[in-house]
């Protein structure tokens, strides 16, 4: 029996790695394929390390972060990590490259889907990723679509958090525990050299998380100890049979 699967789609390449590489961990611990999609390396807007060294080209910058967003992924479990190479600030997607990111949903056909926040004003490029995210999905889904090909069921798409919360109207509805798998993480943060001023950002963020855990798992009457978490906000409704 094939195992469940995962989507991240990620503006950049480091993203998956702050936003919800615990989940990304967590999963592939058990048993999900986790595919991640890096429409862009950020080499751009987010790599002004790398910008500041001597005799630097884009070139350059995009294979390191390459190199890392690799080493990240390996530290995690990644099943499967693309790099569509788009080009960051503006991300932009033509309609092939749309039609690509379609073909990857279909085959992974995954049990959830991960992107950004709906808004980001400091990042057009994180909000237009999951613009992208929830066009690909609707197209995966239609049979008119490349017919004869299996269409995608309705995976929940769940926004992780994004970098200023509070400016960008995302508002967490489910936290994950992600103790067990904390130091897969940092070692994944650690791997992305060339953003090392947000390793304890994220840590901090990961921390405050699991107070959120606790408290919302039942605080002091019983919650779970949860050191670290991850949180999200779901697009979709949730069909269940009970409460």
């Amino acid at each position: 029996m094939a195992n469940k699967t995962a989507l991240v789609v990620s503006a950049h390449s480091a993203d998956f790695v702050w936003r919800c590489g615990g989940a990304i961990a967590l999963h592939e611990e058990k048993g999900y394929d986790v595919t991640v999609v890096c429409l862009s390396y950020g080499e751009r807007g987010e790599s002004a390390k790398l910008w500041k060294q001597e005799g630097m080209t884009l070139e350059k910058v995009k294979t390191e972060r390459r190199k890392e967003a690799e080493n990240a992924a390996s530290a995690l479990g990644v099943t499967d990590i693309q790099f569509f190479d788009l080009g960051d600030y503006p991300l932009e997607l033509d309609t092939d490259a749309k039609y690509k990111l379609v073909d990857v949903i279909r085959k992974v056909q995954p049990a959830f889907m991960l992107s950004h926040s709906q808004y980001d004003p400091y990042n057009t490029d994180h909000m237009y990723a999951t613009r992208i995210a929830l066009e690909c999905r609707m197209i995966a889904q239609a049979w008119g679509h490349n017919p004869g090909e299996k269409v995608l069921g309705a995976p929940q798409l769940y926004l992780f958090e994004p970098h200023q919360t509070e400016q960008m109207g995302w508002k967490p509805d489910t936290f994950l525990d992600i103790t067990s798998v904390w130091d897969k993480k940092r070692a994944a943060i650690e791997c992305m050299q060339g953003q090392e001023h947000l390793w304890d950002y994220y840590t901090n963020v990961a921390e405050n998380r699991g107070n959120h855990f606790r408290r919302n798992s039942g605080g002091q009457a019983g919650g779970r100890p949860a050191k670290y978490a991850e949180g999200f906000q779901s697009v979709f409704p949730r069909t269940v049979d009970e409460l």
